[in-house]
């Protein structure tokens, strides 16, 4: 079983940035596709970033790539969102996720599942 708990979120002004932290137990982190998902009010959760096991590859939604970045340090089984240049649509709940292996978009594909970290952007 792996647990996930997400932090770094709060309260931040447009432009400004922000990095989430997601902090896995369990010994198969390093094996384990890990990802980042939102759900903004009244909104469908949507694909975010996801990263492999080894960091080697990234994959993006169109929509945040250039802002956003996904990373991982397997030494301290966390994996991070470095979040730039925030508007106020990027207020959402930040999910962390992870599965074994294959990296993937699909929510539906992935096994373990954060609380999620709250991050409000103001205008």
């Amino acid at each position: 079983q792996v647990q996930l708990v997400e932090s770094g979120g709060g309260l931040v002004q447009a432009g400004d940035s922000l990095r989430l932290s997601c902090a896995a137990s369990g010994r198969t982190f390093s094996n384990s596709a890990m990802a980042w998902f939102r759900q903004a009010p009244g909104k469908e959760r949507e694909f975010v970033a996801a990263i492999t096991g080894s960091g080697s590859s990234t994959i993006y939604s169109d929509s945040l790539k250039g802002r956003f970045s996904i990373s991982r340090d397997n030494a301290k089984n966390t994996v991070y969102l470095q979040m730039n240049s925030l508007k106020p649509e990027d207020t959402a709940v930040y999910y962390c996720a992870g599965r074994p292996f294959i990296i993937a978009r699909e929510q539906y594909r992935y096994d373990y599942w954060g609380q999620g970290t709250q991050v409000t952007v103001s205008s």
